[in-house]
């Protein structure tokens, strides 16, 4: 058991590594507020990483059923969304308030909030946890109290993740002067923009050619 519970945790590291929009959520949070903001933000990651792992373990082959059946619809959804954050990244500018005071400010529960939607607006995000589970060689099979340690194990690694990003980032970011932070936030919010539009773009591609 004890090494099922290792596997978890590597698995909730593992989940949360990928370049994604989340990722750029919690870094450009990070980065305009500091670390208690970016972790805030980081945990609206982990209670989806988690919700993916419980789902994974008790549902796997209903979710990826439910996958498919609404994939379109998720796609289109999920890529709207995300143009939307990535254009609100881009064409504001999140340090204003830094430009007066250089202090952090505390976390909120939009931070995590808008992590959530970025996590839940991505369905590609489950399928990497379905993947992982099954590299790792996981047994979904269990019942009862024994599945319990996995899930807060897989919890525990997406925040020792992300709480060892947002403390590095957040004493990095004393570094930067504001003009190139507004252009990193910029640039991020493009590539945030791409992401949704490829999203997008798989949608439309489901509905005309298929």
């Amino acid at each position: 058991m004890t090494l099922e519970i290792l596997k978890a945790f590597i698995i909730g590291i593992c989940a949360s590594v990928p370049i994604g929009p989340v990722a750029i959520l919690v870094l450009q949070k990070t980065l305009s507020y500091g670390h208690k903001a970016g972790f805030a933000t980081g945990l609206g990651a982990t209670t989806v990483d988690t919700t993916y792992a419980t789902v994974s373990i008790f549902a796997l082959a209903f979710a990826q059923n439910l996958l498919e059946t609404y994939e379109t619809a998720i796609l289109l959804i999920g890529g709207l969304i995300i143009v939307a954050l990535g254009w609100s990244m881009a064409f504001k500018d999140p340090f204003r308030k830094l430009k007066s005071s250089d202090e952090d400010r505390d976390a909120s529960i939009k931070d995590y909030l808008q992590a959530v939607a970025t996590a839940l607006s991505n369905p590609g995000a489950i399928l990497v946890m379905f993947a992982l589970f099954a590299f790792f060689g996981m047994n979904t099979d269990e019942k009862g109290f024994r599945i319990f340690p996995l899930i807060l194990a897989v919890a525990a690694g997406s925040m020792t993740y992300w709480f060892t990003f947002t403390y590095l980032f957040g004493k990095w970011r004393k570094a930067f002067d504001f003009k190139a932070m507004i252009w990193m936030n910029r640039i991020a919010g493009m590539v945030v923009m791409i992401i949704g539009i490829a999203l997008l773009g798989e949608g439309a591609y489901e509905i005309i050619f298929k």
